[in-house]
Formats: C-alpha cells, sequence, structure tokens
C-alpha cells in the first residue's frame, strides 16, 4: 500500500472510482460528485488551488481509491475533506483510515476546521468520520455545492 500526490494520469482512473461508486450506492445524481465538472481533471483542479491537495491511495501499483482536500471558507480557515472513496477490492482494510490520516494532517497545517458533506445512508463513511471526531452538523455550511447530500459534518483540526 502506498499513498502518494496524485498525478495527471491517475485522472481517469480516479473519476472511474468516484462515478462507479456513486453508481453502485444509487447516487450517480444531480447534487452528488458524480457530476462535478472538476472530475476530469483532479490533478489540476488540485494543484492549482492554495492549500489544496488529492492523495490516492496504490495497492500492487495500481490505483484504487483517494481523497482530497481544499478550501470550503477561507476566511473562517474551514477546509473540506473531498472525494474519500475506494474501489469494493481495496474497502475493510484500513485504507480509508491512512487517508483520512494523511489528508488530516495537511489541512491541520492550513485550517482550523475541516467539514464534509455526506449521507446518512453511507454507515461506514459516518462511522469512520465519528471516529476522527468529525460531529453531525444539523444543516450545510453556507456555500455547500452537493443539494443531494444529507449529512454534514464538522472537525475542529486545532
Amino acid at each position: 500500500m502506498k499513498i502518494r500526490d496524485i498525478k495527471n494520469a491517475d485522472n481517469a482512473k480516479i473519476k472511474k472510482i468516484i462515478q462507479d461508486s456513486l453508481k453502485s450506492l444509487g447516487l450517480a445524481i444531480p447534487g452528488t460528485a458524480y457530476f462535478d465538472p472538476q472530475l476530469n481533471d483532479l490533478h489540476h483542479y488540485y494543484n492549482h488551488i492554495k492549500h489544496a491537495n488529492y492523495w490516492v491511495v496504490e495497492m500492487e501499483n495500481e490505483v484504487v481509491g483517494g481523497i482530497g482536500i481544499a478550501p470550503f471558507n477561507e476566511h473562517e480557515q474551514v477546509c473540506e475533506l473531498q472525494k474519500l472513496y475506494l474501489t469494493p477490492k481495496a474497502q475493510g482494510l484500513g485504507l480509508a483510515k491512512k487517508l483520512m490520516e494523511t489528508a488530516l494532517l495537511f489541512a491541520s497545517e492550513h485550517y482550523t476546521k475541516c467539514y464534509l458533506e455526506t449521507q446518512h445512508e453511507l454507515e461506514a463513511a459516518c462511522k469512520l468520520y465519528e471516529k476522527f471526531g468529525f460531529t453531525l452538523l444539523p444543516e450545510p455550511l453556507s456555500g455547500s455545492e452537493h443539494s443531494a447530500m444529507n449529512a454534514w459534518y464538522i472537525k475542529a483540526l486545532k
């Protein structure tokens, strides 16, 4: 297992992982990451934003998932944890935990809070976020773009 920064060559693979995952959950709908315009070039997107990054995880030299951090509200020093997805064969191996550790360490160097949006139905993901100290919010933060999400979490980083 290896976690590294996304490369241009990873774009198509990580887009497929994200879209296949959302499709399998019945979430290939507007208001989810499925239709995010930056999915075609995540490398460019994350590398051209200050204090943002996207990491991929490899197993046996194959990209099997990833996670991102990007600014959400820079004025309030809030970032957003984005696009944590793994292929089915990579699930249950502790890779999401390792990706979370990597992303949150980076986030803590640049922000005071981390926000994320998900679905209550994604129970394993919600449990993971809660293990990492995220608390459920009653509504999304102002500026949220994913209208199909119904669970919003925040975590103090400092």
